[in-house]
């Protein structure tokens, strides 16, 4: 049954009646709404999550979607252990997150509101944190840093960590454009007053991607916002899970085309609010990060998505104007989206892939037109690479090759770094430093140091030791250091490269472990990758493990 919400304007503190002189804990101000559907398994350990904020949380206002798993009895029977917890069900479906975001904004009672999704968490002192900057700022806006938790590894990749690396207060959105990067809008604590007065709401019904979309209402409205260091917000990110999240769902092309909508949508709002700076920075924004992503994944998908996905990626990009198109022209989004732009039909998926990768890698061949300028291929001179010819080497999307050797005594990594329209060899390579860091756990091999040495036209090797055995079971990804005579240098990732049983499983013999099992592969993006397991067991383990993926 759906609860009517009490009377929902916020309350503000100094109007509250007199309090005992006894009680020192802080005046509860802050509400987080919780939103969920279908979701029992994990809803409660959000709700938990929130009501453990302590004191500063005034209320949790659980929205439940109209839930057919049994989540509503589970948050009711949460709300009878905590006064704080209060139930709201929708009358209907919404279909997306908007609409229960929504509903939560018309109920919440508190002076600030924040939002939770029903598969997350919050982590100990996150409203707190918030809480401190926003009333100490007097902002209307404070946000945190988000961290996604990949499951069930538990490693955490922080999200736009370079936003939050200190204590900061903006008088006004427009002073950090990177801002229109973190478009999430559970990491933030609102004035809810400032929400109701500009009327800034969630795209309602199934509208994927909302939150691109109410945060660009959010920095329309120019807000005071201050930024802090601490973590808080957990996002969990389950891609075993029967039915993925909306935006890990991208395998069909009506993702792409919602996601397009709603970064229109951002720029038109922003540009319409007079700020230029940001709706620039928007668009700019969709080439460095979506077509970065989505072009990496092309080769994983079929032919006709990949041609629907380059059509409607043509049409978009005919909307950016030639400051658009200015601004930064070697940067990999924007050299992805003048090859997408200069060619009717999907072309050089592979290379495309490897330059979306992060760092970017442009592979060969480095093609030059007849008055020797450099341009992206023969097929496709009208796309120049001129800027390169100017650009430090340390930013340069150098591509270096990379092929594991596993032997019993002396596993070897060979690398190649190929010349970039002779920036490479103007600046002269000297060594290539590596380290191996654990997908599992994040751990960092010692580093090891090699040179590197001429080994025909345009192209330096170098073999660097690996020890196997002290990598040990797990996954683990090469980072690599490329150093130069200029004193330049550039971190890089190694293109795996395939053929002639490069990227088989070898078994190799160890003393340490009696056998390890390896695995060098390539990544979505075509990087080198290595999985390994160690002795009989693990070996054993792997080998079953592929034979259920083959029944299945």
């Amino acid at each position: 049954m759906h609860r009517d919400p009490p009377e929902t304007r916020p309350r503000d503190p100094q109007e509250a009646g007199p309090r005992d002189p006894q009680d020192t804990r802080p005046a509860p101000q802050a509400a987080v709404v919780v939103i969920g559907y279908n979701d029992a398994a994990h809803v409660a350990d959000a709700v938990r999550s929130a009501l453990g904020q302590g004191a500063a949380v005034g209320e949790v206002v659980a929205v439940d979607d109209r839930s057919t798993d049994g989540s509503g009895e589970l948050l009711d029977r949460l709300a009878a252990e905590d006064p704080r917890l209060r139930v709201v069900r929708r009358e209907a479906n919404s279909g997306g997150c908007g609409s229960p975001r929504n509903t939560g904004i018309d109920a919440v009672t508190m002076p600030y509101v924040m939002f939770l999704d029903s598969d997350d968490v919050l982590p100990p002192g996150a409203v707190d944190a918030l809480l401190r900057a926003a009333t100490g700022a007097r902002a209307e806006v404070a946000s945190g840093l988000c961290v996604r938790r990949e499951l069930p590894s538990g490693r955490d990749q922080p999200w736009q960590a370079s936003l939050y690396t200190a204590h900061t207060v903006l008088t006004r959105p427009s002073q950090r454009p990177r801002l229109v990067h973190d478009t999430l809008c559970v990491n933030k604590l609102y004035r809810t007053a400032f929400l109701r007065e500009h009327g800034i709401r969630f795209p309602e019904g199934r509208f994927l991607y909302e939150d691109f979309v109410f945060t660009a209402r959010v920095l329309a409205a120019a807000p005071r916002i201050a930024l802090v260091p601490q973590r808080v917000y957990v996002w969990h990110v389950r891609r075993s899970a029967e039915h993925l999240s909306l935006s890990l769902d991208r395998d069909r092309i009506d993702n792409w085309k919602a996601r397009t909508k709603a970064c229109a949508l951002v720029y038109d709002i922003l540009l319409g609010a007079g700020q230029k700076e940001l709706a620039r920075a928007a668009r700019a924004k969709f080439l460095d990060h979506e077509v970065r992503m989505y072009a990496r994944e092309l080769g994983l998908r079929d032919a006709d998505y990949r041609r629907a996905w380059w059509t409607h990626t043509r049409a978009y990009l005919a909307r950016y104007d030639a400051a658009d198109w200015e601004l930064n022209p070697t940067a990999p989004g924007r050299l992805i989206a003048r090859v997408v732009m200069e060619s009717a039909d999907p072309v050089d998926l592979p290379r495309l892939k490897e330059l979306a990768a992060r760092p970017a890698r442009l592979l060969p061949p480095y093609a030059r037109t007849p008055d020797g300028t450099p341009v992206w291929s023969a097929d496709l001179p009208q796309v120049a690479l001129t800027p390169f010819l100017t650009r430090p080497t340390g930013v340069l999307p150098l591509a270096l090759d990379a092929e594991l050797r596993p032997r019993a005594r002396d596993s070897r990594l060979l690398l190649r770094l190929h010349d970039l329209y002779g920036r490479v060899a103007e600046a002269a390579p000297r060594e290539a430093e590596l380290e191996w860091r654990s997908r599992d756990d994040g751990r960092v091999t010692r580093r090891t140091v090699t040179g590197l040495t001429p080994c025909g036209a345009g192209i330096w090797s170098a073999e660097v030791p690996v020890d196997l055995a002290a990598l040990g079971a797990g996954t683990w990804d090469p980072r690599l250091t490329v150093r130069f005579a200029d004193g330049e240098e550039r971190d890089v990732t190694a293109h795996a490269r395939a053929g002639a049983g490069r990227l088989r499983r070898r078994a190799v013999p160890d003393a340490r472990h009696g056998l390890l099992l390896v695995q060098p592969y390539a990544t979505h993006s075509g990087a080198l990758a290595l999985r390994v397991a160690t002795g009989v067991r693990g070996a054993l383990t792997v080998v079953l493990g592929r034979l259920r993926r083959l029944l299945h």
